[in-house]
This record gives structure tokens, C-alpha cells and sequence, in this order.
């Protein structure tokens, strides 16, 4: 699978029609959304951090690309890797370890350890990580302004601004609440990113308000759990 394959699923997409890409956590997962049709998949770190018995944020670097590896093999469609921030490693590392898995795009975090960082030198990184990938990656940037910063969707789009510029594909930002997206969407060139907690606003309204692609985070890892906790108590 190829980032270019990838990067043309997120573009010439009617309104309404947003690009829904479907989180797994483990290889059998991936093989339930790739036989129900999505076109392409993105791990959610949390819910891969879950499916190995770790804390979100909590999985070491080696674990984490191991399993987007295992997903990439399980499937034939593209997949991209949320990655976090990047584990602390330089861009060119970062990269190769990404393309070794067999992912064509990743997502990489404007914060840590719930602080914003210095957008602009988020912004530098972010143009190392494209200099690295070439065409190789896409590289969903998500911006954390509504999560852990002060939820000014004016600040949000200076900020997905600044990692456009450097590079970036696409731009999450990620809690954005669905009255905020038209203007996010008049003020963000290129893909826009939109988390759906699977209850909320349908992907086609989303979509209606500018979303191009939408993602769950580890929503469905955690709705399969809870499904298989009433399995397991009607078990005795």
C-alpha cells in the first residue's frame, strides 16, 4: 500500500462524504473493517495501548510500531499509525521506524504530557518529519488546542496554519465540538480531521460541516470491550 493511494482518498470528496476510517487495535480487528469496506484504517495509541495492557501514553516505543506492524500484515489497505509524539525520536528515525511497519501516514501530537507545545517549534519538527518522509507519509497533525489548551478556535486555526505550512497533509484538532467546525473549516487549507465519539454528530453531518475525514479514537477498541464484558458476565 502506498501514501499516495492514501493521500487520494482524503481529496475531491463531496460535502457529506467524509473519509471514515475505522480505528483497530489488533490484527483481528483490522480484518472485521477491512471485510465490512473501509478502504483504509487508523490505529487509535490508546486503544492499541489498551489491546497490550498499558495506560494511554503508556506503551514504549518498540511495542507500539510491533503492533501497527502486525495490523499492516493483516490487512490490504492502507494504515495509518497514531504515534503520539513521536516517542522522542528524531524525524528521519521516526520515519524509518513508520515505513518499517508498513504505514503510510501517521498522526503526531502538538502536546505532551497534556501541555501544548510551542506551535512553531511543533512546526519545525513537523517540517524535519516531511523532509524525511518525502511523499512516503502522510502526516495527520493534531492539534490539541481543545483538549489541552483554552478551546480558541481562532488559536486552533493559527496553529493547524503553522503545521500546513510546515508540511502537514492534514490537521486534527482533535475535540473540537461540531459548531465550531464550518469556521475551522473556512480557516484550514487542506484536510480537516474530526473525532466522532460514535454517539454523537453522524459522520455525514460532520462531514456537512467540514469535516474530510473522521476518526474514533479508541471509541470502538472500548464499545467491543464493553460488548464482550456482558458477553463474559451472562458467561457463569
Amino acid at each position: 500500500m502506498t501514501a499516495g493511494r492514501f493521500r487520494a482518498l482524503h481529496h475531491g470528496r463531496a460535502p457529506g462524504d467524509p473519509l471514515v476510517l475505522p480505528g483497530p487495535w489488533d490484527a483481528a480487528s483490522a480484518r472485521v473493517f477491512v471485510d465490512a469496506g473501509f478502504p483504509a484504517l487508523a490505529t487509535p495509541s490508546a486503544g492499541v495501548a489498551a489491546s497490550l495492557g498499558y495506560a494511554d501514553g503508556e506503551t514504549p516505543a518498540d511495542e507500539m510500531f510491533a503492533a501497527v506492524a502486525r495490523i499492516v500484515r493483516a490487512v490490504d489497505v492502507p494504515v495509518s499509525a497514531d504515534v503520539e509524539d513521536g516517542y522522542g525520536l528524531a524525524p528521519e528515525e521516526l520515519v524509518e521506524r513508520l515505513l518499517e511497519a508498513g504505514a503510510v501516514g501517521c498522526n503526531l501530537e502538538d502536546s505532551t504530557g497534556g501541555v501544548l507545545k510551542d506551535a512553531a517549534r511543533h512546526a519545525d519538527w513537523l517540517a524535519e518529519v516531511r523532509g524525511a518522509a518525502g511523499d512516503l507519509l502522510f502526516v495527520n497533525a493534531r492539534v490539541d488546542v481543545f483538549i489541552h489548551g483554552d478551546k480558541d478556535p481562532g488559536r486552533a486555526v493559527e496553529r493547524a496554519a503553522q503545521y500546513v505550512a510546515a508540511g502537514a497533509d492534514c490537521v486534527y484538532p482533535i475535540g473540537a465540538p461540531p459548531e465550531v467546525l464550518p469556521l475551522l473549516r473556512s480557516g484550514v487549507r487542506g484536510p480537516l480531521n474530526v473525532f466522532s465519539p460514535l454517539d454523537g454528530t453522524s459522520a455525514a453531518e460532520l462531514g456537512e460541516l467540514g469535516a474530510t475525514r473522521i476518526t474514533f479514537g479508541p471509541g470502538l477498541q472500548r464499545r467491543a470491550a464493553q460488548a464482550l464484558a456482558e458477553i463474559a458476565a451472562r458467561l457463569g
